[in-house]
């Protein structure tokens, strides 16, 4: 072969070896692009996970709390600290992101009000007097008493914070006490704190406890937490109970001691 035709043989080999060394850059720029972009999506899903399920550890923890609950028995004191007075939200749930707002939960087969939440606000308070209540919760048999009436029609989250007033899904059979005045107290403490300024918001939630099938509820699980500061902070469970009266929370009924 000749010495022209080997330099031309030579030169072609090298365009050919350059042009896939050139390809095989790329290639690898792409691959490490793709690897880069597949390691940060890794990671947003990890932290996805980790939130989810960190939320759903609070729903589970919150869920264990209530069953809990449900089988205590009152031994003298109708109010009780809960997870040493610290409620438990979620740093999702204490978000002011979409401002202030309200959810009830449905009624369950039986009827019963399940769990309302809120973040609370002065612009949800009502500026209007409430009307009178028409709506009876699972379990109402009321009789008279000689302070008044065993039972009242009790608002999870009061009136006076949202303004709702007739709706089934706000409302249960609660005994003259636990509305007024151990609900009723922390329900002022609220009211007072998101009353003093239009920039103070309070994570709020009810939960009605019932146990099995009952149409009554043994008690009302109470949570609050001011955003920004521990100015409003409690975890509260109270007895639905009411002094000198054995209530059969399956149907409502009672009977004076």
């Amino acid at each position: 072969m000749s010495t022209k035709v080997i330099t031309k043989v030579n030169s072609s080999a090298k365009v050919l070896a350059n042009s896939l060394e050139s390809k095989n850059s790329k290639l690898n720029r792409a691959l490490s692009s793709q690897s880069a972009s597949i390691k940060k999506r890794a990671s947003s899903l990890h932290i996805n996970f980790a939130k989810t399920q960190s939320n759903a550890d609070k729903t589970s923890s919150q869920t264990s709390d209530d069953t809990e609950l449900a089988n205590k028995s009152y031994a003298g004191q109708q109010t009780i600290t809960i997870n040493q007075n610290n409620p438990n939200f979620s740093t999702a749930d204490l978000s002011t992101s979409k401002g202030a707002w309200q959810t009830y939960g449905n009624l369950d087969r039986y009827n019963r009000v399940s769990a309302a939440n809120a973040l609370l606000n002065k612009s949800l308070m009502p500026k209007t007097e409430r009307e009178s209540l028409d709506v009876d919760p699972t379990g109402w048999h009321n009789k008279k008493t000689s302070n008044g009436w065993l039972y009242n029609r009790c608002h999870l989250i009061g009136y006076q914070l949202t303004g709702q007033n007739n709706n089934a899904k706000n409302l249960m059979t609660g005994t003259r006490s636990l509305n007024d005045p151990e609900m009723t107290t922390y329900e002022n403490e609220v009211a007072d704190y998101v009353k003093a300024n239009k920039n103070h918001y309070v994570r709020y939630r009810v939960t009605p406890v019932f146990r099995g099938k009952e149409l009554v509820a043994r008690g009302i699980h109470m949570e609050g937490q001011s955003i920004g500061s521990n100015a409003v902070h409690f975890n509260v469970y109270i007895f639905n109970i009411e002094s000198g009266y054995t209530i059969n929370y399956q149907t409502g009924t009672s009977v004076k001691k």
